[in-house]
């Protein structure tokens, strides 16, 4: 029997939240539908397509022996609709499965909520841009485009930004945002949340830069709001307005569509001032089969 376990080779960091293993790269055959996640003290399985009810309490089994610290284990079956969780193991809370955790990264905090939304609170694979934000932080202002629950914002508070703006149209997930940098006990002064459409608020983005550095990490897609492949250039074309000479720009792409090519062919014309200085690594457990189908990070000076 196909088991995940035999591709997880690497030890494991009890107190960091990391990805076990990563089916969704399709780099292991007859395993793309599955991914694996510890956010202690829990595991957090999540299948693509529907399973034997056998492999799948096996899989539970062995996760937990070779995790006797699990204290729950739940699944979220993403081949579903409204992508519903099963708690496999652990206590029920007040006739309840476990619905709330908190993420440790780096040090840093972050809600994380189970059951409620197809998205937990925290994408994985973009750890280490969160990393390098924490890094290059220091003194500058931040724009956070497409925020999500600010975890962007998060990392560059902690490396001594002197302030973020967080943009999105989800305002649930900018109050998530708020109670991270609470979690983390950050100056609220320092961070600003804007729940507006990006393309329809482009004075309301301006009114506190220029900015130092800006961070985009759109969606690939959502329907009536956002096609990045339509609608990215609209981003990159506004940088001389958003951003100092010398400022920074990450620019994120997540599309399996869309390849490193699309993401510079955008800049190079309809924003040439820009140079690439850099490109950061997804972390090693993101193994793609194809390379560019993954989630690709490109640094770049506005010049």
């Amino acid at each position: 029997m196909i088991n995940p376990i035999d591709h997880m080779t690497k030890p494991i960091d009890l107190v960091e939240t990391q990805r076990l293993f990563h089916g969704r790269g399709h780099a292991y055959q007859g395993l793309e539908h599955v991914n694996i996640d510890w956010i202690s003290p829990a595991i957090i399985i999540t299948l693509y397509a529907e399973v034997e009810r056998d492999w799948l309490e096996n899989l539970c089994t062995s996760l937990t022996d070779l995790l006797p610290e699990c204290e729950n284990l739940q699944v979220q079956y993403r081949c579903r609709p409204r992508a519903p969780f099963e708690q496999i193991k652990g206590e029920l809370i007040e006739g309840e499965p476990l619905s709330e955790l908190v993420a440790v990264e780096q040090g840093l905090k972050y809600h994380i909520s189970l059951g409620r939304a197809q998205n937990t609170g925290l994408f994985l694979d973009i750890a280490n841009g969160r990393s390098w934000v924490k890094e290059n932080s220091e003194g500058k202002n931040v724009l956070n485009l497409f925020s999500y629950t600010c975890g962007f914002s998060v990392a560059a508070l902690a490396g001594g930004a002197q302030r973020v703006v967080n943009i999105d149209m989800a305002k649930g997930a900018l109050s998530t945002g708020r109670e991270n940098h609470r979690l983390n006990d950050h100056d609220m002064t320092r961070v600003i949340f804007q729940g507006v459409d990006i393309f329809k608020s482009w004075s309301r983005l301006k009114k506190y830069g220029p900015y130092d550095l800006l961070i985009s990490d759109p969606p690939s897609f959502q329907k009536g709001s956002v096609d990045i492949q339509r609608d990215y250039y609209k981003i990159i074309s506004r940088i001389p307005q958003l951003v100092k000479p010398g400022g920074i720009l990450m620019l994120c792409l997540n599309s399996p569509s869309l390849d490193d090519d699309f993401l510079k062919q955008q800049v190079a014309e309809h924003c040439p001032d820009c140079k690439v200085i850099g490109k950061i690594e997804n972390p090693e457990v993101f193994k793609e089969a194809q390379q560019g189908r993954g989630l690709k990070v490109y640094l770049y000076q506005y010049l």
